[in-house]
Order: structure tokens, then sequence, then C-alpha cells
């Protein structure tokens, strides 16, 4: 009950962000952000230039988010699918009813700013177990099924709707998104580290106590390497294993706990062939 109530908190703050993020640094540099927010607010500029007549943003969001939502309660799970839906809404409502009002004119600090309020506001839904909508939806299924850090293969989506803002608009508005999503993607990339893995290399002497202590923080195995120290001549163990990068500085400790003497290299990892297991959304 205490974890619902924590989870329902943050996304109305994540939704009061996003909502105002979008009325004030958005709308005053008039970007296109990405995903199915830039793509609403695409149509509604689309609609207001043939038609004389903007749709509500809630109107267009939801519908744009209507596959997702499918997507994420037949595959991800239905407790996240429900969050996300409540941030859908809830953003979506309070972006149609905050009144707009600029903070600054300079179009290169809005674009900066913007995207790194985007993309706190989309790593504190992530973070809390729901999504803001759209191809977060996506990425996160691609995420799980292929075993990469997926947020990247959004942006040629978001490519496509810039491409398409830049020839109806302006050029330069398109130009000034991408400094937005780029901002945007670099804050979700240090926030949110589920979908991002690190290699472990650990020399010690207890290789068989690390590996259980590994699995028990990680639920991940590991591959134990005999071996010999160059300088001493004495028998070494190298504990090999890939773990999600958000669990690594708790391993590292638990690591120290046992052998305080053991080395640890701790390298990125770029790229997986073969099962990694994720932890399944609620």
């Amino acid at each position: 009950m205490r974890k619902d109530l924590k989870t329902l908190i943050s996304i109305v703050f994540a939704a009061a962000l996003m909502a105002v993020n979008i009325k004030t640094f958005v709308r005053a540099g008039d970007l296109f952000p990405g995903g199915a927010n830039g793509l609403t607010i695409l149509i509604q500029h689309i609609f207001q230039m043939t038609t004389g007549y903007t749709p509500p943003f809630t109107f267009v969001n939801v519908i744009l988010n209507a596959f997702p939502i499918y997507i994420g309660f037949k595959f991800i799970g239905k407790k996240f699918t429900i969050y996300s839906i409540i941030m859908i809404l809830l953003a979506s409502t309070l972006t149609d009813i905050i009144p707009g009002f600029a903070v600054t004119q300079d179009i290169l600090l809005i674009s900066i700013f913007g995207g790194i309020i985007n993309g706190v506001a989309i790593s504190i839904c992530l973070l809390s177990g729901a999504t803001s909508g759209g191809t977060d939806f996506i990425s996160i299924y691609l995420s799980e099924k292929k075993g990469v850090d997926a947020f990247n293969y959004i942006l040629g989506f978001n490519a496509l709707i810039l491409i398409i803002a830049g020839a109806l608009f302006g050029w330069d508005r398109a130009l000034y998104s991408i400094i937005f999503q780029y901002a945007s993607t670099i804050v979700i990339r240090t926030l949110y580290l589920k979908f991002q893995q690190s290699t472990l290399f650990i020399v010690t002497t207890k290789p068989h106590e690390i590996c259980e202590e590994i699995y028990s923080v990680s639920k991940h195995g590991a591959t134990i390497i005999e071996g010999e120290g160059s300088f001493g001549h004495c028998e070494k163990h190298v504990v090999y294993s890939v773990i999600a990068r958000s669990d690594s500085r708790k391993v590292m400790k638990c690591v120290k706990d046992i052998d305080p003497d053991a080395f640890i290299n701790l390298v990125r990892t770029e790229k997986l062939s073969g099962y990694f297991y994720f932890k399944k959304e609620d």
C-alpha cells in the first residue's frame, strides 16, 4: 500500500512537471519533443494550419497511445500499464488546463533546459514503475525482448517527426528540437539504468562466496576463471559476470565486504548476445 502511494505521488509529480514543461519551454520555443507528445503537438500544428482549429492535447494524445497501451497490457505488465495510463491522462489534462507562459525567449536555453526537464520527468516515471506513454512502451518492449537498451531505436521515429515538422513549419525549429531531444535522451540514459549492463571482472581468493552474493543481489550468474598473480605467483580466481548497471554499486559493495582485497574492474557493456535476465514489470 505504501509503495503504491509512493508510486502515485511520483507519477503525479512527473505529470505536472511534464505538463509545465510543455506549456513553458516547449510551447515558448515552438519545439517538437519526441514520442507521442511530439506527434501530438505536430498534429495540433497541422490542424491549426489547415483548418484553423486546434484539437485538445488530451484527445489527440490518448488516441495516439491506444496501441502502445495495448502493448503494455499484453507484453509488459498490467500494473505498470495502469500507472502509465494515469500518467498519460493526468499529464495531457494538465497540459490543456495549465496556462502557458515563457520563462525565457532564448531558444537555445529553452531547447537545453526543456530537454533536461523532459528527461527528468520521463525518468521519474520509469523509476516509479510507469511510463509517459507512446514510444516508451515500445522501447521497453523491445528492450525486454532483444536484451538491449532500445531507447536509441526510437530516435528513428523522432527523426521522422522532425523531418515532417521541419518541412511544414521551418527547419530552425526542427534543428532546435534535436537539441531538446538529445538533452532529454542523455538525462534518461543517466538516470534510468535498467536496460543497461555492466561487466564485472573480479580478481579474488573467495570466488564461490562472491558468485553466491552476485546472484543474491542481481539474480545473475557468474563464471569462475582460474589464474595466477604475475607478481606474487599466487593462486587467484577471476569472477566474470554481467549485471544490470543499476545493481553494480550494490554488488561492488558486497564484494568488498566478502573480500576487502578483491580487485574489481567494472566495464560498461555495449551489446549482449544470449539470454540476460530482466526483472519483469508488475
